[in-house]
């Protein structure tokens, strides 16, 4: 896996460098700024972006928009966009093209090393690695009418790990249940939240993450 890290915090940097490198990838370019990045990418042709959303000279949002910028110049290019807070608004907008590819992880996850390591890697798959407290904070903000509750705590539960980007078989094993217990769980989501039925892995996570945005 080739991958170029986009990060202001020298530290941070150097870990993440020394960390990838440590798993057997390549990072070929380590920047500290947007306009670098999008410098990299375009020479480097990684298969993974790794962007700080918050970057030189505004420390606001430079991050994620050369991610976004780098996706419409290279189709196809995984992007995994770190950031110390959560901005749900900032997950919407990576996950607004419509394709897979792409995640939105706090920087606090880097120190569960497995953790990240398989969110960078579903990414980099073309799946989709959504960070538990987005979804947590989209799960709360939802009106008292709404049909979310009537939704039975399991089924809340596998909703949030869909949301998060998990495979069936990953949600099973979380929840220590069966498959076939995960697909009937889903199914009865669908159904009361009105959605059509997919499997389709990131499809399924658009649509999950689009409801709960409503």
């Amino acid at each position: 896996m080739r991958i170029v890290i986009a990060e202001d915090d020298a530290l941070l940097r150097e870990g993440l460098t020394h960390l990838l490198r440590a798993e057997g990838m390549e990072v070929s370019s380590a920047v500290d700024n947007a306009a670098d990045l999008l410098d990299a990418i375009a020479s480097d042709r990684p298969d993974v972006a790794l962007v700080d959303v918050r970057m030189p000279p505004t420390y606001r949002d430079e991050g994620l928009r050369a991610a976004v910028e780098a996706r419409r110049r290279q189709p196809g290019l995984a992007v995994l966009v770190l950031s110390a807070h959560v901005e749900d608004s900032y997950a919407t907008e990576l996950l607004a093209d419509g394709r897979g590819g792409v995640g939105y992880l706090l920087k606090e996850r880097v120190g569960k090393v497995a953790d990240f390591l398989e969110a960078l890697e579903r990414v980099a798959a073309g799946g989709t690695a959504m960070d538990p407290e987005v979804v947590a904070q989209l799960l709360v903000r939802r009106r008292t009418d709404d049909p979310l509750h009537s939704l039975t705590p399991r089924e809340r539960e596998t909703l949030a790990l869909m949301a998060e980007g998990h495979s069936n078989a990953t949600i099973a094993g979380l929840l220590k249940v069966s498959d076939g217990a995960v697909h009937k769980h889903i199914g009865n989501i669908f159904s009361k939240l009105g959605m059509p039925t997919t499997d389709a892995g990131h499809r399924r996570v658009l649509a999950v993450l689009a409801y709960l945005k409503a």
